[in-house]
């Protein structure tokens, strides 16, 4: 009996969302190498001979890759998602791999076309651990898109601070070890936890412990984001021995681990749920009337969004809920009368999932692109350069201000994916509007960098950083 309670234990913490949600977290702490580029790109350039020019076009190189996830989604479609991540990682270990071989010699040098393309193909895999850990996460939890979303992309941000203060405990002489732990560690990372990232069953059920779960969430990350500016000052301020730094790094490493409690406290010490608190029940002959009701309320939901008036979007949340629910109300009255006629709907409307195809007919996904090309992009050139800014104001160590713009980003994604979610839920206002603050707000710092004031290096980092909110 007691063999038996901890073999199911077992199987239901490998099956727990928040073991997904946890693995995804330390997945996408590797989806952020891109953002090390300002401090190996001074590397590239002094070992190879380039100039800013060339640099700036190796930087535009890795922005494509970055970017360019189209690949990535359709593969997700059509292969299972362990084999998705499998090919990132390859792209990853063959790009990055290939450009550490020329810069420390063991490589004949290429050409700037080829440099590019393996900077492309290095970068383009982080694309596949995003598509991976996202598609499976907002699947698990469909409540909190929002939250999840902004908790995820904030670790692959941080990941440029963490390889940093890893890369400082082994590596810290040899600046071209960097490029291998780029090269190796997320391929490393990515083969352990490929069988774990994917969507498990009961997705649909809203716990209690949901929301104590996501605060101690929240302030692991507030933690871990004031730990690592901590001691990235007190590296950047004292010549502190390699010891020291060692104890800094496996602390790190400690808190990083730390949000595994959740699943591991969900699965082994709570009591299991109440059946009232089922809302999707695993047997398939349980789950045929629940699918029919539910395509039954989607029906009606979709000729609700049809048939409102136009006005009920500008009222206020409360009201606007109360006004739908009423028109609901009648809707499925009259269907039931028979006094109207409930239309198949053509598609998939917003806030419910679509496919590749679905959402590139979709104007609101072509707007969406263009902001956020046009939003990010200075902010992307920024990032770039930063070794060469901060180089040209007369700072020395430059993995300074790469390991603080990828804190600043840490916390903008999160604070980002936070209050997106508050002004879209309380105040029913777009997320776009976000967007607008957060560019002027980065228009500040930008205009604080050409400005080059002395001492504004952090300010102006701070500032510029707001890219992460778009």
């Amino acid at each position: 009996m007691g063999g038996g309670l901890w073999r199911e234990r077992f199987g239901s913490f490998f099956t727990n969302r928040w073991l997904v949600f946890v693995a995804a977290m330390w997945l996408q702490s590797c989806a952020g190498i891109g953002y090390l580029f300002g401090s190996i790109s001074p590397v590239i350039k002094g070992s190879l001979g380039y100039n800013q020019r060339q640099v700036a076009r190796l930087g535009v190189a890795k922005d494509l890759g970055d970017s360019v996830g189209f690949l990535a989604g359709s593969l997700c479609e059509v292969l299972p998602l362990w084999a998705a991540l499998l090919v990132g990682a390859l792209q990853n270990l063959v790009g990055y791999g290939w450009v550490w071989l020329v810069v420390t010699g063991r490589a004949p040098t290429l050409p700037l076309w080829a440099m590019c393309i393996l900077i492309f193909v290095g970068t383009n895999g982080e694309t596949y651990f995003n598509t991976v850990a996202l598609v499976s996460c907002v699947q698990n939890f469909p409540k909190s898109r929002g939250p999840v979303v902004g908790i995820l992309k904030g670790f692959a941000g941080l990941g440029g601070a963490i390889l940093t203060q890893i890369y400082a405990t082994i590596h810290s002489p040899d600046h071209a070890s960097l490029i291998f732990m780029v090269a190796v560690g997320p391929a490393m990372v990515v083969i352990a936890l490929m069988f774990i990232v994917r969507p498990v069953g009961g997705h649909r059920q809203v716990r209690s412990t949901d929301g104590i779960s996501f605060t101690f969430i929240y302030s692991v990350c507030l933690l871990l984001a004031a730990y690592l500016m901590g001691v990235m000052l007190l590296e950047d301020l004292f010549n502190l021995n390699r010891t020291l730094i060692t104890v800094f790094t496996v602390i790190l490493l400690i808190l990083i681990l730390i949000p595994i409690v959740i699943p591991v406290s969900l699965s082994f010490w709570l009591e299991p749920r109440a059946p009232e608190e089922e809302t999707l029940l695993p047997e398939p002959q349980k789950q045929e009337p629940y699918r029919l009701r539910q395509d039954s309320s989607e029906l009606i939901f979709s000729e609700l969004e049809d048939e409102k008036p136009k006005e009920v979007d500008l009222l206020p949340a409360r009201e606007r809920q109360k006004r739908i629910a009423q028109l609901q109300t009648k809707l499925f009255q009259a269907a039931a009368e028979g006094a109207v006629r409930v239309k198949r709907r053509r598609g998939p409307h917003r806030g419910e999932d679509f496919t590749l195809l679905q959402a590139l007919i979709k104007a609101d996904f072509w707007l969406i692109f263009f902001s956020l090309l046009l939003g990010s992009g200075s902010g992307l050139t920024v990032i770039d350069n930063l070794g060469q800014m901060s180089q040209s104001l007369g700072y020395d160590n430059t993995h300074i201000f790469v390991s603080m713009i990828s804190i600043w980003n840490f916390l903008g994604r999160i604070g980002g994916g936070y209050f997106s979610e508050v002004i879209v839920r309380d105040y029913a206002y777009p997320r776009s509007i976000a967007m607008a603050v957060a560019q002027l707000v980065m228009a500040v710092g930008h205009f604080s960098f050409a400005m080059g004031w002395p001492g504004t290096m952090f300010f102006s980092l701070l500032w510029s950083n707001c890219k992460q909110y778009i």
